[in-house]
Formats: C-alpha cells, sequence, structure tokens
C-alpha cells in the first residue's frame, strides 16, 4: 500500500497509535511518486486546518500535530512538495498554524521549518509571504520579537533572511519595518531594535553554551546583513564620498551609503564581535564572519570614535603610546610576535564594505563601532589586529611561503574555502579602521613595526605577523588577499609611497607600487613619517628596509678584476645580441661612446 492509500484510509476512529505510525513513516520520506506526493501533502494540510483552525472533523486531533507537521516538513523537501506548499493558501495556513500553535513550542517550530524550507526551495514563496493577504514578514517579526528560545529565534530569523535576499522582492517590506516604529516593542522601536536585543541574548546564550545559539546568531547577522546593505540603496541616505553624490540608486555599492536608522545596531553587533566565543584556533569561522560582513557596511567617523576604540584620548600624534603592547594573541589561538608589541586587550572588529572599492580610489573608513557596556574598555583596532595575527599564523606558520600546497590543503580543512574568502575582510576592516582614525592607524602601525624591530634580518623572512603580511605581498595564489593586504599597508603608511616603502623596504612593495602607478623607488624623504635609521641609529636600507652595512672594499688583484670585467662584456654582448637588452641600454656600449673606456 502507498503512503497516499496509507493516509487516505485513516479516519477519525482509526487507532490513534496507526496514525502516529502512518504520519511518522511519511515525515521519513520514502521514495515516492511527483502526483502522490502533491495529493498526500495537500491532503494533511487540510486535515490539520480542520484540528487547529475550524475545529471540525478529521482524521487528526490535537495530539497528532506535531507528527502530521513532521510529515509535512519532510514532504516539502522533495521539489514537488515545497510546490504546494508554496501557494499562497498554503503559506497562509502554516503561518497560522505557528501562531495559534504557540503555546506549544514544537508544534510551532515545526509548521516555521515547514516556511522555512519552503522559502528556501521557491523564490516566488518569498515574494508571497511578504503579500497582504499573508503579511508574514510582519508576522515573523513579531515572532522574532517574542522568542524566548535560540530555536525560535533562528526559524524566525531564517524566514527573513530568505525574504530580505533580494531587494527588487523585498524593497517595500525592507524600507516598512526599519522606519515603522512596533508599538508592542518596549519604546516603539522598529526592526532594528529587535534585532539589538536578539543579539544581546545570543551572546549570553552562545557563552552559556545553550543549543543552537550559535546557529540562531548566524541567521540573525545574516538578516542584519541585508538590512545593512539593501536599505541604505533604497532609501534616501548620506553619501560617504563627494565623489559618490551622483551614483544612481543601481550602482550604489555596499557602504558607500549610510542611513541614521540603522545606527541602533551598531552597539550589539560590536559586543557580539568582541565577546562571542571562538569556535577554533581559526577564529574567522560563523558567526564571526557574519558579524563581520554586517560590519562591513557601517562607517567609521569621528563622532562613533569612543565607541569603537574606547575612551582613549585621541591623538594625532605620530607615536601614540600603544595600550601596552604585551603579546595576547595566545589568548585567541597562542601565536607570538617575535619582538613586536601586540595590543592587550582583543576588542571588536568591523569589516570592509567590498574589497574592490576598498583598492579603488578613494580609501574610505565604513565601520562602526561598538557600544559596549563597558566603552573604555573597548578597542576594535586591538582586537582587529590580534585576531589578524592569530588567523595568520594559524594558516601561515612559521616562514611558509604563502604559495606553499599546504597552505590551500589547510584552508580546505576549515572548510572548502580560499585565504582569500576568509582573512580578506578582516585586513579590509583593519585598512578602514587606518583611513578613518589617525589614533588607531599609528597604533597599528607601531605595533606592525615597532621602533625596536629587529632589522638585522630581511623582514621578509620573518616568522610573525609582519613577515607573513610581505609575504603575501609576492603570492600569486591568493591575488585578492595580496591586494588587499597591499591596500592595508598602505593605508598604515599615510596612502604615501615614499613612508610605505621607507617602513617596509621598497623591495618588497614594488609589486604593488607599480600598480599603484609608481613604477620606481620613490626618493627619500625626511618629511615622510619612515624611520630613516633604527632605534639605536643604525641607517635604514630603503630598499630592503634592513640594517644598511658599509659596503666592503673587494680583495681582488688587477687580474681578477680584468678578469671579471671581460665576464660582464661577454654577458652583456650576449644579452645585446639576443634582444634581450636594447643597444642603447647596454652599459659597456654606453662607456665606450663616451669615451670613458680607452
Amino acid at each position: 500500500m502507498s503512503l497516499l492509500q496509507a493516509y487516505s484510509s485513516l479516519s477519525s476512529s482509526s487507532p490513534r497509535a496507526t496514525i502516529s505510525q502512518t504520519l511518522q513513516s511519511i515525515a521519513v520520506v520514502p521514495p515516492i511518486d511527483s502526483p502522490s506526493c502533491k495529493a498526500l501533502i495537500q491532503l494533511i494540510l487540510d486535515d490539520l486546518q480542520a484540528v487547529i483552525i475550524d475545529d471540525s472533523p478529521s482524521r487528526l486531533i490535537r495530539d497528532d500535530v506535531l507528527f502530521a507537521l513532521s510529515a509535512v516538513k519532510g514532504l516539502g523537501k522533495i521539489p514537488h512538495g515545497a510546490q504546494v506548499l508554496a501557494s499562497v493558501p498554503n503559506l497562509k495556513r502554516l503561518m497560522t498554524f505557528a501562531i495559534k500553535l504557540e503555546p506549544a513550542p514544537d508544534a510551532s517550530n515545526e509548521a516555521l521549518k515547514c516556511v522555512a524550507n519552503t522559502l528556501l526551495l521557491s523564490e516566488p514563496a518569498r515574494t508571497r509571504l511578504l503579500s497582504q493577504d499573508i503579511d508574514g514578514g510582519n508576522i515573523c517579526v513579531d515572532l522574532l520579537q517574542k522568542s524566548a528560545t535560540p530555536e525560535n529565534t533562528f526559524l524566525s530569523s531564517r524566514i527573513l533572511f530568505l525574504c530580505t535576499a533580494s531587494p527588487n522582492q523585498s524593497a517595500s517590506f525592507i524600507e516598512s519595518i526599519v522606519e515603522t516604529k512596533r508599538t508592542h516593542f518596549p519604546g516603539n522601536g522598529t526592526i532594528i531594535d529587535v534585532v539589538a536585543l536578539k543579539l544581546d541574548d545570543l551572546i549570553a546564550s552562545m557563552q552559556s553554551g545553550i543549543k543552537m545559539s550559535r546557529d540562531a546568531m548566524t541567521d540573525l547577522l545574516k538578516l542584519t546583513f541585508n538590512l545593512l546593505v539593501h536599505y541604505p540603496k533604497l532609501a534616501p541616505s548620506e553619501v560617504q564620498s563627494p565623489a559618490l553624490g551622483g551614483s544612481p540608486d543601481d550602482q550604489k555599492v555596499m557602504g558607500d551609503f549610510w542611513n541614521s536608522r540603522l545606527d541602533g545596531i551598531l552597539p550589539p553587533l560590536v559586543r557580539a564581535f568582541q565577546t562571542i566565543p571562538l569556535s577554533s584556533q581559526n577564529p574567522l569561522a560563523s558567526p564571526l564572519t557574519h558579524i563581520i560582513h554586517s560590519l562591513i557596511t557601517i562607517p567609521v567617523d569621528a563622532s562613533s570614535r569612543a565607541i569603537w576604540f574606547g575612551t582613549r584620548p585621541h591623538s594625532h600624534s605620530t607615536t601614540p603610546q600603544p595600550s601596552s603592547p604585551e603579546s595576547t594573541t595566545s589568548s585567541l589561538a597562542g601565536s607570538s610576535h617575535d619582538n613586536q608589541p601586540t595590543p592587550r586587550e582583543p576588542k571588536a572588529r568591523h569589516i570592509e564594505r567590498a574589497i574592490s572599492s576598498v583598492i579603488s580610489a578613494g580609501r574610505r573608513s565604513f565601520c562602526r563601532s561598538p557600544r559596549s557596556t563597558s566603552p573604555s574598555s573597548a578597542d576594535c583596532a586591538s582586537r582587529a589586529y590580534e585576531l589578524l595575527d592569530t588567523t595568520l599564523a594559524h594558516f601561515l606558520p612559521g616562514d611558509i611561503d604563502p604559495d606553499d600546497p599546504a597552505v590551500r590543503d589547510l584552508c580546505k580543512i576549515d572548510g572548502d574555502t580560499s585565504l582569500d574568502e576568509i582573512v580578506c575582510p578582516l585586513v579590509l576592516l583593519i585598512t578602514r579602521f587606518c583611513l578613518g582614525d589617525d589614533d588607531a592607524k599609528t597604533r597599528i602601525r607601531r605595533w606592525l613595526v615597532p621602533e625596536n624591530l629587529d632589522r638585522t634580518h630581511p623582514l621578509e623572512k620573518r616568522a610573525d605577523l609582519l613577515g607573513r603580511c610581505l609575504r603575501l605581498l609576492a603570492s600569486v595564489y591568493h591575488s585578492r588577499l595580496k591586494d588587499s593586504m597591499g591596500e592595508m599597508l598602505y593605508a598604515m603608511c599615510d596612502s604615501d609611497a615614499t613612508t610605505l616603502a621607507g617602513y617596509f623596504g621598497y623591495g618588497n612593495v614594488a609589486g604593488f607600487l607599480f600598480h599603484k602607478g609608481v613604477v620606481s623607488a620613490p626618493p627619500v624623504s625626511t618629511a615622510s613619517g619612515a624611520p630613516p635609521t633604527t632605534a639605536s641609529g643604525l641607517p635604514i636600507n630603503p630598499i630592503t628596509g634592513t640594517v644598511e652595512h658599509p659596503s666592503e672594499a673587494v680583495d681582488m688583484t688587477d687580474e681578477e678584476k680584468e678578469h671579471e670585467a671581460e665576464k660582464l662584456f661577454v654577458l652583456f654582448d650576449r644579452l645585446e645580441k639576443t634582444g634581450a637588452l636594447p643597444p642603447s641600454q647596454n652599459p659597456y656600449r654606453k662607456a665606450f661612446q663616451e669615451g670613458k673606456m680607452g
């Protein structure tokens, strides 16, 4: 007997055990043909409506509702079943079930799971759910506000995330929930206030290890990201750069525009960023990555400085006192800094909007900052720096070449992803800090390149954060991270080529500067912020960035010198004949023409 026949043969007088057994066998979704699947799922929905909404005779009773919804959920995972659930009447039924079954949380959640799965499989269902006939979006906002467990929050957030994924389909809904005050919410807050409250609740849940709190945080952050990305494009918003004033709405880039209605989301995002437990040696994992993706959309400015960096005094000095530069990376994942000061207290971080926009003209700061319960202790620059140190130490241990196959293998172990995808947002975050706040920029630079840096060995071979950053500038496989790292160092050096070459050596940054139009070593300038000598007074070689040692006289006889000169002559002559060297560039030919050789 088929599942459809088995269920159709049931009646209100059938033994309850038989009904439960039949529903449970449907829930495991054995093979079923399309027509039977569609007919069966509709039949169960009709019976559920009879018992939950209409209070009319049905095969089911209240005690069967949970099993029946589980059966609908199972059938709804099949595309043909999802088509049935995606109709306006059935979506409306499921949302009504969720509301009426709130006293029975398991059953109510099962109804929401049916909706979430349907939205995942059917894009048209997302628009239908937001229609006036169903008003499912606002229902889910109410459910999110009232959610008492991480699972409630997860399901409401998942549905809202899917519904707001496309601004073309959800523009009016996004504008409505961001702008409309909810009279039954304390203080008449909007969706931003609801999300902020739930973020704080989930921080506590994650710290307590409550089941599903991490998943709930992840999907709530996905919803947050949608709101932060789409709303500034839909509503009149503040331009973050004068050059963008004439950008049409369809060309607005994430982070280029900001609307003050979204300001309230910053504090809880930052608190989450600072305090959520890290999941592994690689701290850049969900939900931290989703926090970063949300923060990447928010600008950093002087008015939010205390939220970002605490109440430390603002300093325009080029040598501010770093906040107790002790190595605390071990508190995150145990990396060391090899004679480099590191920030003491990890704090929040925020990520940059789009890699392309940061690499393009106008290096701007687009981060916003945390409203910590203890603002004076919040230092996002310190937190960001430590996370970068820890992350790169995990993926690039010792002095390994970033293009070593072992690095790509390690990325795949942490997930089927690349170093570009993992690290770029964090690097862009630090870039924004450097562009948006002079004091943060100076402190980050002092942590990475302290005055007492050991410059007796090649900087790019160091087994610390500085060495890893410089080695990434020469990477072939991690091109996006290579560009982002160059932009970070460039912003850290006042966006000045001379300063950049002075701190790191022109040889290490020549490739990056070439792509910025600087095709030769910039002249050494005392006006740049880069130190001409080490802390002990030794001169720094502008090409290598290391200590410049006096050249030693070559102890050669006249015959040996003549022999070496002949070898060079033959070499240059061969290069000229093969076309590798233009005649005008042959130093020997030029010397003969100028009469310098007899």
